[in-house]
């Protein structure tokens, strides 16, 4: 009897086009809420794990990856009229809205009143962060936020620091308290996941061929070579 039961629900997954289960562990586009935080003037000028033009193109994927999946997103800077300046080009094409940003004066963003009700006032279980600098803006958050019981991730690579070793013992520090740590262009195609959601494929393929560096290269030579 079992068998059979077994054979029927087969049957029907076949039909119906049912497939397995992604992990709770992806990112979807409802999920979770993305948080960016002091990607500015003179937060860059310092960075130096990471190469400027790097880091900004990785921001441009963060950023129009949750644009185009319309991700709950919380923006914020901090002393950016006194100190660190505007945020890059590449949010503000994303969130030109600058009165929608949070500025503050802490150096974590989740000692901030604004911020941290802004963040938590999403209603998202998981938290993505990527920022300056990874061993100050994105430790304090993200400690703080995984010991009130979020899920947190850090995207690495949209995030950075005066050194690599201070960016990468950053990086443990918040591995070893249980973040998750991602990529850019994983994020985006983590998003996207499906080539055959047509409504969002070109806008991810388009930005990815502006600010996914050689794979973005790939997707350009392959529409045109192979016209497809």
């Amino acid at each position: 009897m079992k068998k059979v039961i077994l054979t029927l629900v087969l049957s029907l997954s076949a039909l119906t086009g049912f497939a397995q289960k992604p992990s709770p562990e992806l990112l979807n586009p409802t999920n979770h809420a993305l948080v960016l935080i002091d990607h500015e003037g003179q937060m860059a000028f310092a960075t130096k794990s990471i190469d400027a033009i790097e880091l900004r193109n990785n921001v441009g994927l963060v950023a129009g990856a949750s644009k185009i999946f319309n991700v709950s997103t919380v923006v914020t800077t901090v002393a950016e009229k006194s100190f660190s300046g505007p945020v890059f080009p590449e949010i503000l094409e994303a969130y030109p809205n600058t009165a929608q940003y949070i500025d503050r004066t802490t150096m974590n963003t989740w000692e901030d009143v604004s911020a941290h009700k802004a963040i938590t006032g999403k209603g998202k279980k998981k938290l993505v962060f990527a920022g300056l600098w990874t061993s100050v803006c994105i430790v304090g958050p993200v400690l703080s936020s995984i010991s009130e019981g979020y899920e947190v991730y850090v995207i690495t690579d949209a995030s950075g620091d005066v050194s690599k070793e201070a960016h990468d013992q950053a990086v443990t520090r918040m591995v070893q308290a249980g973040a998750k740590p991602i990529t850019s262009l994983q994020y985006l195609l983590e998003l996207q996941r499906d080539w055959a959601r047509g409504e969002t494929y070109v806008a991810v393929t388009t930005l990815a061929k502006k600010y996914g560096g050689a794979y973005g290269l790939g997707i350009q030579y392959a529409k045109e070579m192979l016209k497809h």
